[in-house]
């Protein structure tokens, strides 16, 4: 089996770039169908059109749904075909971006991503992760092709909740140890091959990059202020945990966030915050080093991902319910099989029970 790196056909990061892209979407597509929210539209729906004025690419906006569901897909999919569009773009946040990855691979067109939150590291990638309509992960769709574009406008970006960036550097917690479970598993990735050096090097940087700059950009953002740091954790959360989890491999972290989405009042909860408390079971799983348990969860305390399930949103624990998400975790088709060895429902329930225990002991500590 071949070594295999997936990646974005380009990648933009930078201040203002949000007002050129008409100009970037004309070398795509004649006509484009752009997916936003409703408060999206209002917040930035203005300085796209004016983007679009004088180029050779004409807009059709939609709102979104919600939810990334096959519903919403086949109903964009009718969308585009009513109005003739040839290219797809996807503007806000990750449910949005993956729908618009799956429009643009069932309607054969170029797909264009532009994130307004750094809150996952789904933009890059070849994958749509599709939930039902109730929001139950369903399952993922691996495309044959990353987006032709991604782009990045800090402005926008270090303008929306803090709390969506720091989601995102929960998210981009695990790439790194999920990586290092699928290289000793020698499992396949994302990618459909095994791991490039490229894509380990790419993971370890992104851990190196949040564990330096983490504290700083949040920080920073609290103020209100877009600073080195904060350009950092965005390409951070998005390309480098892009490349990473794709060309490195999913495990154990994504496989029990999945299992989260069982119970309802985790729903509230965002992907990297359950992302995060699904990387220290993880860790917890392999039965790594205290040291570097105790880095991860302090890191996620430092900047407030949640450690325990009461922060996750579960007030009640009880066996039934955390079994529940353990058996979904272990799903024959899930990640979790990425581990370098067995697990079963009864260890993933014991991890989630002692990642608890350990996240209350160094909250109070």
């Amino acid at each position: 089996m071949a070594n295999i790196l997936n990646s974005p056909g380009r990648y933009v990061q930078g201040a203002g770039e949000l007002s050129k892209l008409g100009k970037y979407a004309e070398g795509y597509g004649k006509k484009a169908l752009i997916l936003i929210s409703q408060s999206g539209y209002k917040r930035i729906g203005g300085r796209v059109e004016t983007g679009f004025e004088e180029t050779g690419c004409s807009t059709v906006f939609d709102y979104f749904n919600g939810e990334c569901c096959k519903t919403e897909i086949n109903r964009l999919i009718g969308v585009m075909e009513k109005e003739g569009c040839d290219l797809v773009i996807g503007i806000g946040g990750g449910k949005i971006l993956d729908t618009a990855k799956a429009v643009a691979y069932y309607r054969h067109t170029p797909v264009v991503i532009c994130p307004t939150i750094a809150s996952t590291d789904a933009p890059c990638s070849a994958l749509s992760v599709i939930y039902t309509e109730k929001g139950v992960f369903e399952e993922y769709l691996f495309l044959p092709s990353n987006p032709d574009m991604v782009l990045m406008d800090t402005e926008v970006i270090a303008q929306s909740p803090v709390r969506l960036t720091v989601s995102g550097m929960g998210d981009a917690l695990a790439t790194y140890f999920e990586a290092r479970a699928v290289l000793a598993k020698d499992a396949l990735t994302c990618a459909g091959g095994h791991g490039t050096l490229a894509a380990h090097a790419l993971a370890k940087l992104c851990f190196d990059t949040l564990m330096e700059e983490g504290v700083k950009a949040k920080l920073a953002l609290e103020a209100g202020a877009c600073t080195p740091a904060v350009e950092k954790i965005i390409e951070a959360n998005t390309l480098l945990s892009g490349i990473g989890f794709e060309s490195g491999g999913l495990a154990g972290a994504h496989a029990i966030h999945n299992g989260f989405t069982v119970l309802e009042e985790c729903h509230h909860m965002y992907h990297g915050e359950k992302v995060a408390f699904g990387t220290i079971t993880q860790l917890v799983l392999e039965d790594m080093p205290a040291d570097e348990l105790e880095d991860v969860i302090g890191f996620c305390i430092d900047v407030g991902l949640p450690v325990t399930l009461k922060e996750l949103g579960v007030e009640e624990v009880t066996k039934e319910k955390i079994m529940a998400v353990a058996e979904a975790a272990c799903a024959e088709t899930d990640t979790l099989h990425n581990m370098p060895f067995e697990v079963t429902p009864e260890k993933v329930y014991a991890a989630i029970m002692a990642a608890d225990a350990y996240g209350n002991y160094f909250k109070g500590m």
